[in-house]
């Protein structure tokens, strides 16, 4: 990756990040089109190539970059003195919902990347993966299961959780109207109602 694509401005970086976040995200390594790349990011073809020399370069970019920005936004939004449940999954779906105001396909793209078998990029991504799943178990870690009652198993209410927060998440970018802050208070509603239920 040529280091110069730092020198661009910052609004033309974020086009051709998210051009090439939708893409993969969508499509996979193996699909994903250059072409469809450039013109989303109203690029040349040429231009991409001399910042990343390939459909791969532009791939390890991207999965970097994107395992570097939300672990950043972790550290930021997630209080490291939390310690219940759900408010720390409160706070670790903040700082989700802030990256998507950046980039939209990021969080998609990573999640997407947990399946690629594609030769050229999966050794990467599996050396790359383990700095965003350290952050995660860290912050796991922190919480004290205590809070729920005896007899509840954790492993069933983060799961609960997380199915529930998959599902408003796949309804609401659906919509045309999607909003990031109602996405988010429609997530906290539905944990401060978990934590009523189990308090």
């Amino acid at each position: 990756m040529n280091a110069k694509f730092f020198d661009l401005k910052k609004e033309k970086q974020d086009r051709m990040i998210n051009a090439a976040l939708k893409c993969f995200a969508l499509c996979g390594y193996k699909h994903a089109s250059t072409d469809e790349m450039v013109k989303e990011a109203a690029i040349s073809k040429g231009l991409l190539f001399h910042y990343f020399g390939s459909k791969q370069g532009v791939y390890r970019f991207v999965y970097d970059y994107s395992v570097r920005y939300i672990n950043l936004d972790l550290r930021m939004y997630v209080d490291a003195r939390e310690t219940n449940l759900f408010e720390v999954v409160k706070q670790i779906e903040r700082a989700k919902l802030h990256v998507m105001k950046e980039y939209p396909y990021m969080q998609q793209f990573l999640n997407a990347s947990a399946k690629e078998d594609a030769t050229e990029v999966v050794d990467f991504i599996a050396e790359k993966k383990t700095a965003l799943e350290d952050t995660y178990r860290t912050i796991y870690e922190r919480i004290d299961y205590s809070c729920l009652p005896e007899g509840i198993p954790s492993e069933k209410v983060t799961r609960m959780i997380d199915f529930t927060i998959k599902g408003l998440m796949s309804e609401a970018v659906g919509r045309d109207d999607f909003r990031v802050e109602e996405v988010h208070r429609e997530i906290c509603e539905f944990l401060d109602l978990y934590k009523q239920l189990f308090a």
